[in-house]
């Protein structure tokens, strides 16, 4: 079985260098800069709070090199996908399945569903349809990101011990051989790899997560459970969360976990700096658009209104404007 990697940063290379420790997976990953030199000399490095995982894994930045691939990550940040197409499309065959990030919702949603917006293309989050016309649909597999990391150096990726896990599934919610295999590798590589049959909930569910606690962990610039600690903190992301539930409800979308549950979760990654607050002290751009366009155009086909999550990104874009100037 052949997966390659394309963005080798915090989340890729977690999941890559498990990856390279089943058996007869060859595991590749696309990357640049001090990043790619680090993993050449000293492969994949993991960290958690207690052991270390060190993986060898062929690292290029010319995708183009190693042909058609049977998985795909993309793990790059969602503004990041455009650009890098075709170097992505380097890597598809007949038979690649690939799995896009899902910060905010991907370009495959509507795929394989029923009704009234069965197969409905989202131009919004995919200017153009390139996404939908290069990667293809049909090729794509779900799969929620739930895993706190950060790049502590060139190579070396921490992970702060909390529940790591990568729900999967087919956009038509049934299951499939590719689905199965993706899951079984996974599960080898030490990663919690659940099949699910509802993986729209399961996005939404991460989607939320990132769109409430991104926002107000970074213009408060603090810890998860330096959030915590402030009620009135927690009370904001808990409203936010209520306008983005009452969009994917109106969308017919079921949640998997409840929001009370989700909350008290966050505290087991109290220490976590979310990846916004991360982008924003590292002067990186903050992925804003992929959250705001996300919950805009699904409420505008919801017909639900969202004026906590409105307000709350508009400071959003006031900080990071701020940052900007200064940097």
């Amino acid at each position: 079985m052949k997966i390659c990697i394309f963005g080798a940063g915090a989340i890729g290379g977690y999941i890559g260098a498990h990856l390279a420790r089943v058996p007869g997976i060859d595991v590749s990953v696309v990357a640049r800069g001090p990043q790619l030199v680090a993993i050449r000399e000293h492969g994949l490095r993991v960290i958690g709070p207690d052991a270390a995982l060190v993986a060898e894994v062929r690292a290029t930045d010319r995708p183009e090199e190693l042909g058609p691939q049977d998985y795909v990550f993309i793990t790059l940040k969602s503004h990041q996908v455009g650009p890098a197409l075709g170097g992505i499309s380097s890597l598809i065959g007949p038979q690649t399945v690939v799995i896009p990030p899902t910060t905010g919702i991907p370009f495959w949603y509507f795929y394989g569903q029923r009704g009234r917006f069965a197969n409905h293309r989202l131009d919004p989050l995919d200017p153009g349809g390139r996404q939908w016309d290069i990667l293809g649909p049909e090729r794509a597999l779900g799969c929620v990101f739930w895993v706190a990391t950060e790049v502590e150096a060139p190579g070396v990726i921490r992970h702060d011990g909390a529940g790591a896990s990568f729900p999967i599934g087919e956009p038509d919610d049934t299951t499939s051989p590719r689905l199965e295999r993706l899951g079984e590798a996974m599960r080898a590589g030490g990663m919690k790899a659940p099949v699910t049959t509802n993986i729209r909930g399961w996005l939404w569910i991460k989607m939320i997560s990132s769109l409430c606690w991104n926002p107000v962990a970074t213009l408060g610039h603090a810890t998860l459970g330096q959030v915590h600690e402030h009620p009135d903190a927690v009370e904001l992301v808990r409203r936010m969360m209520i306008e983005a539930e009452d969009v994917s409800s109106a969308l017919g979308v079921t949640l998997p976990v409840g929001r009370e549950k989700r909350i008290a979760m966050t505290k087991l990654a109290g220490g976590h700096k979310m990846s916004m607050l991360q982008d924003l002290e590292r002067g990186r751009p903050l992925e804003i658009d992929a959250l705001a366009d996300s919950i805009r155009t699904m409420r505008e086909i919801a017909g639900v209104a969202t004026p906590t999550i409105d307000l709350v990104l508009t400071l959003l874009r006031l900080r990071a404007g701020a940052a900007q100037k200064r940097d």
